[in-house]
């Protein structure tokens, strides 16, 4: 647990949290979804529309944070260590990371959420 803290400290709070409290956000809704407290339909489009921001923001986190690494390197002179640039990419890409962890946990409970909606609708045989 502490790996996962250390790792949305280094990602940088602004777009860390957004992304955490998205991912949170998901699994409630799934959650209140499939114990029929709410609209499943308007449940499944707003998880969509969540895990797509959370996508598009962990990209938006990552190219800025490269723009950011980059200009600290030209900054002194273009003589970078090899872990001091690896360090650099990899906070760069821990808000890609997040971003389509969230997609991806989305993209699973919009896939079980259809399901239940057509087993619902489907009359048994």
């Amino acid at each position: 647990m502490s790996q996962l803290i250390d790792r949305i400290q280094e990602g940088g709070p602004v777009f860390m949290v957004p992304l955490v409290l998205i991912i949170i956000a998901i699994i409630v809704l799934f959650t209140l979804s499939l114990l029929g407290k709410k609209n499943t339909i308007h449940t499944n489009q707003l998880i969509g529309h969540l895990s797509l921001f959370a996508m598009i923001w962990g990209f938006l986190g990552s190219t800025l944070g490269l723009i950011s690494a980059f200009d600290a390197f030209e900054a002194i002179g273009g003589n970078v260590s090899q872990p001091m640039f690896a360090s650099g990419l990899k906070v760069a890409l821990l808000t890609t990371v997040f971003g389509l962890l969230a997609f991806l946990i989305g993209r699973l409970a919009m896939l079980i959420l259809t399901i239940k909606l057509q087993k619902g609708i489907t009359p048994e045989a």
